[in-house]
């Protein structure tokens, strides 16, 4: 450790108490400013609002009535007047009065009203009419027997054959459509004809189509069946007896169809069969071996083609 002179060892403590006096001297000077606290000038008092006497109310003054009607009777003046009776209701007869309502429009021809709900009719009964009046039911049932002829029960789907029949039906009544457009709907639209004598124009077009491919022996069939005579001539025949027999006539020339269509896929898969068994391949399934053959017979006769040819030529 270094020692100091003795001389400067004496000094060193007056200066250290020194320094101490001045720094209590600095923080007593120091603390009243900072004691000090910045007050702000007082606010002088703000008046309050004068608010203004309320107005005297006006003096109720009452509303004069109203004179009172005058009464009949000269004789009592007082006496209260009858309201009138309300006017009977108007009988819902037509222009020439024989109870009908009009439905047409100013001109003769049919409301827009009337157009839209014989159009909404139309599109609900228009299935059953489709499969009942219509070469639809013929088609299907022949396009079905072929797919099941060439052993495949969903290709093609019943959308695709229902699709071929819809247009294919479309293609075979065009005329009669056509003739029922040109000799009724246009008349009724254009005012000519009421919508009685527009049914019995648009029924003879199709009456006389179905006539055309209805056996006698089923339309015989159904009148034995209604309990109705024999009618004189086939213009005869109501429709409630025609179309039933209609449907029945197609069926059976369905079914014949649908036997010729069969013959030859059967003489494929009884050759398949008796080739399996011969060569002792019972275990497996003909239709497996029968199904290309098929497709290949087929492909090769166009089947498409003869069947839709056929269809066709059947309602020439």
């Amino acid at each position: 450790m270094r020692c100091l002179p003795p001389r400067r060892a004496a000094l060193r403590f007056p200066l250290a108490l020194l320094a101490f006096a001045a720094g209590v001297l600095l923080l007593l000077l120091q603390a009243p400013a900072a004691s000090a606290v910045q007050f702000p000038p007082p606010q002088p008092p703000v008046p309050a609002p004068v608010v203004p006497a309320p107005a005297d109310p006006a003096p109720f003054q009452p509303t004069p009535e109203a004179p009172a009607p005058a009464s009949p009777d000269p004789l009592n003046p007082t006496a209260p007047v009858d309201p009138a009776p309300p006017a009977p209701p108007t009988d819902p007869s037509g222009p020439d009065g024989d109870g009908s309502v009009v439905i047409n429009g100013p001109n003769g021809t049919p409301s827009s009203a009337v157009v839209t709900l014989l159009g909404i009719t139309l599109l609900t009964v228009a299935p059953s009419l489709l499969l009942m009046m219509s070469s639809f039911t013929k088609i299907f049932v022949v396009l079905v027997m072929t797919r099941n002829a060439l052993s495949l029960p969903s290709i093609p789907p019943n959308q695709v054959i229902a699709g071929l029949a819809l247009f294919l039906s479309f293609f075979i009544m065009g005329p009669v459509l056509g003739d029922i457009n040109s000799g009724a709907v246009q008349p009724y639209l254009d005012g000519d004809f009421t919508f009685q004598e527009a049914y019995t124009e648009a029924a003879g077009p199709i009456q006389q189509w179905m006539l055309q491919f209805t056996r006698e022996e089923d339309i015989a069939l159904m009148t034995r069946a209604a309990g109705m005579d024999n009618p004189a001539t086939p213009e005869d025949v109501p429709l409630t007896t025609l179309i039933p027999a209609f449907m029945i006539s197609e069926l059976r020339a369905a079914f014949i169809i649908g036997f010729v269509i069969f013959i030859p896929f059967l003489v494929i898969d009884l050759v398949v069969s008796s080739a399996l068994m011969s060569m002792g391949m019972m275990m497996l399934p003909p239709v497996i071996i029968s199904l290309p053959f098929k497709i290949l017979l087929f492909i090769l006769v166009d089947g498409w083609g003869l069947i839709v040819t056929a269809l066709i030529r059947s309602y020439a």
